[in-house]
């Protein structure tokens, strides 16, 4: 008010052309990275109530089935060997805890390498089928009676023919299971271009693989991580039937097998725990990667 009152009394100052502060008014200026900040907390508040959402639930449904079955197991007093309770297979689990990080390791190595081999052929021979359609009408009908070999009579088969002290059959067993869901999920990912887009970089003068590499495959990114999150659980059971049939001693399969044969039923029962854990951990692992290369689409 007063720089206004300096203005009115010297109208030759020229107001217009003159910018005057008061240092006692307040700080106007500070607003934005005030409000700034206060949008920043107000993100960080709705991820965490976001992440509760999504985590909560699942664990108290999973605390209170526990609970169900511990006051089962001792109120209608059923013996361990028909089901163990969850107190015993936890104190079986730090008895074996070793044990079963090493079996956990074995396991998860054969399902991981069987993943990443089985994901990248069907994403490979999904591109050549889209692009070549004799290449489609060939690999379809192969792809679909792969997804029907069953694993109990693959799995013996794989294991005559590489030895009972390699790991290779339980991999190529994940590898068969993997492949098709993978395969059938990017094939369809790959056929989801509009037409305008593709006639837009044939207008720009792209080439094959240049509208490959920015207009097919990215679309198909959704499409080909679907399959991944359909196949990381499945690649974890496979390997884990895959030791049902002999070879090396070292994984979940074999240690269930081992453990129930000895009639060690709350043992038994940790190692499928474990195999529990395995599972969610792969499936956890898909779901991150698939976060991240949305973020990085968008």
């Amino acid at each position: 008010m007063k720089s206004v009152e300096a203005a009115a009394e010297h109208p030759e100052s020229g107001l217009l052309g003159t910018v005057a502060i008061d240092p006692t008014a307040p700080a106007l200026f500070s607003l934005p990275a005030e409000a700034e900040a206060t949008g920043g907390r107000a993100a960080a508040a709705d991820r965490r109530r976001s992440v509760a959402r999504s985590v909560l639930p699942p664990v108290l449904l999973g605390v209170a089935f526990l609970l169900l079955w511990q006051l089962a197991v001792v109120a209608f007093d059923i013996k361990p060997y028909l089901l163990p309770s969850p107190s015993d297979i936890v104190g079986q689990i730090f008895i074996v805890l070793p044990l079963l990080w090493s079996s956990l390791l074995a396991t998860g190595l054969n399902a991981l390498i069987g993943l990443v081999l089985g994901g990248l052929i069907a994403v490979v021979l999904a591109l050549l089928a889209s692009r070549v359609s004799i290449l489609d009408r060939m690999i379809v009908p192969i792809v679909a009676a792969v997804a029907v070999v069953p694993i109990v009579a693959l799995a013996p088969i794989l294991n005559t023919m590489f030895g009972s002290t390699s790991d290779t059959p339980r991999r190529i067993v994940v590898l068969i299971v993997v492949f098709a869901p993978v395969f059938i999920n990017t094939l369809r990912g790959l056929r989801q271009v509009r037409p305008v887009h593709r006639d837009l970089m044939r207008a720009y003068a792209a080439s094959n693989w240049q509208l490959t590499r920015t207009v097919t495959l990215p679309g198909a990114v959704p499409f080909i991580f679907t399959g991944l999150r359909i196949a990381a659980p499945l690649g974890v059971i496979s390997a884990i039937v895959a030791e049902y049939f002999g070879g090396l001693q070292n994984g979940l399969g074999s240690r269930i097998t081992s453990a129930a044969a000895n009639s060690a039923y709350p043992r038994a029962w940790s190692y499928v725990f474990g195999a529990i854990i395995l599972g969610l951990v792969f499936y956890a692992v898909t779901l991150l990667l698939e976060r991240l290369a949305s973020r990085r689409r968008a």
